[in-house]
């Protein structure tokens, strides 16, 4: 007698049984999701630079905001339950969601949010950028590095070309070995948003443009509340100049946006 294994078929090994989540949303209640989403926020908190209430004060805040978020943002619609949002992707989701949105409040006279520094190096320079490459190169006039180097085939080339040519521009350099990245949350997971271009304005001194070029990118909404969000804290910090951003989603935006910017 042959002894059936592996996965159904015509022959059996018998009625297929419906699996759900019903079991496992038994073991799980809305109380203890609002705890977990609480500790790792406050965790994130906690790493940050700046003056922060101690863990046991910061914890019941950022609980109160959790419990509301979960209260008022969120519809489960059936067959989902709410419990739902322990399992993935949808933990990091809110995670995502509600570390982009808890910012110091300035109207109750908190801080602005400043940058968080590399304790073991300084700042970057177009000095230290040493690299061979067989991609595809261009030279430009208005940057400190000879060339320019494409990650694309067309549209990095245009926009260096505009860049390189625009009257708005006193200087800029390839994001390619320096080394400049916006961290961002996805998933509840750590990234890096390494923008194209580094931009000096011209006229007033130290005013700089961090542009992206992008055409369809399914993170980039996400990219770019990072971007914004590290803009306000280094413009907060005072230190490194007036900082802006902005992303480009076809090649003729690049010359508006330095227009604009400048």
């Amino acid at each position: 007698m042959c002894k059936r294994t592996g996965r159904p078929s015509l022959h059996g090994p018998g009625r297929l049984k419906s699996i759900d989540l019903q079991a496992y949303r038994q073991g799980r209640r809305q109380q203890e999701l609002a705890f977990e989403l609480a500790r790792d926020l406050a965790h994130d908190c906690l790493k940050q630079a700046g003056a922060h209430p101690p863990a046991h004060m910061l914890f019941p805040l950022v609980t109160a905001v959790v419990q509301r978020f979960l209260r008022e943002r969120v519809v489960a619609t059936p067959p989902a339950d709410i419990l739902d949002i322990f399992l993935s992707p949808y933990y990091g989701w809110v995670i995502d969601r509600l570390a982009e949105a808890i910012k110091p409040g300035s109207s109750m006279g908190e801080e602005p949010e400043v940058p968080v520094l590399e304790a073991n190096r300084g700042p970057g320079s177009t000095a230290d950028v040493d690299f061979w490459t067989g991609k595809d190169v261009r030279e430009v006039a208005k940057s400190h590095l000879n060339f320019v180097v494409a990650d694309t085939r067309v549209w990095e080339q245009a926009a260096a070309y505009t860049i390189d040519k625009h009257p708005g521009v006193a200087a800029f350099a390839k994001n390619a070995g320096l080394g400049f990245s916006i961290p961002y949350l996805h998933n509840g997971q750590p990234h890096d948003h390494v923008p194209d271009f580094i931009i000096r304005l011209a006229g007033e001194p130290n005013r700089y443009l961090v542009l992206e070029t992008k055409g369809f990118d399914e993170h980039a909404d996400i990219k770019a509340q990072a971007a914004d969000r590290w803009v306000k804290a280094i413009n907060a910090d005072g230190r490194f100049g007036e900082w802006r951003y902005a992303m480009a989603r076809k090649p003729g935006d690049v010359g508006a946006i330095l227009s604009q910017k400048g």
